[in-house]
């Protein structure tokens, strides 16, 4: 008798600590635990030919590490929706090329390599950007900071990229940065190191996976911590 109502009592307060209520956040997700890959995949097209490659991305004393080459993504098992991801990442070495997609669905939608979704851009000099890749979104001034609207697209020759807001958001290589990307409905937003870099609205996608790049350069990763956003 005494278990059925626990049992009963359980049941009813389960929904209570389920519910986040108007305006409230859930508790945060580390998608990465510090040890190793858990809850995320690789696609390295190069792979499927020489599978002795060494891996793109390696745990090493308790960082996540894009090591550039061979090419392509680390992405997650799971799809999410409303938001807010909070990323630490940093050069060790020759700044270069890398990026945090979100929305991520149909994998090598574009030149083979890198999955349908909006790309949030981490190259040195550039964070912030959007790239569109089988995904579009739409900004304030879209004509001064994506070109032409003739030329507008989300497949190979169109201007898929969108500038940011600021160029000067950035630290020195070496030293941690903050990228804080904001999904909620169809909105993106991005902050680099506190600062508002970009305001896109208007996505054509508004859940999917998240996706790390390995594109040409080693980028470290000690942050990668999810929060789960009302709407």
């Amino acid at each position: 008798m005494m278990s059925k109502r626990i049992l009963v009592l359980l049941s009813l307060a389960l929904p209570a600590c389920q519910s986040t209520g108007p305006g409230a956040e859930s508790q945060p997700l580390q998608l990465f635990n510090g040890i190793d890959l858990q809850g995320w995949h690789a696609d390295i097209p190069d792979l499927e030919d020489d599978p002795g490659l060494p891996p793109s991305f390696v745990v090493r004393d308790g960082i996540l590490v894009s090591q550039g080459r061979p090419q392509g993504h680390l992405i997650t098992d799971a799809s999410y929706r409303d938001y807010r991801l909070e990323v630490e990442y940093r050069w060790p070495g020759d700044p270069g090329n890398c990026g945090v997609l979100v929305h991520a669905s149909t994998p090598r939608r574009l030149y083979g390599m890198f999955p349908q979704s909006i790309e949030c851009q981490l190259h040195a000099g550039n964070a912030g950007d959007f790239w569109c890749i089988g995904e579009d979104i739409r900004v304030p001034d879209m004509q001064e900071r994506r070109g032409p609207a003739e030329n507008w697209g989300v497949d190979e020759g169109k201007s898929r990229r969108i500038k940011n807001l600021s160029d000067d958001s950035e630290k020195a290589p070496g030293e941690w940065n903050q990228m804080v990307i904001e999904c909620r409905g169809r909105r993106i937003d991005v902050w680099v190191n506190g600062d508002h870099v970009n305001d896109g609205f208007d996505c054509s996608a508004e859940n999917g996976q998240i996706a790390i790049q390995a594109e040409g350069a080693v980028c470290e990763f000690r942050k990668l911590q999810l929060t789960l956003l009302s709407k």
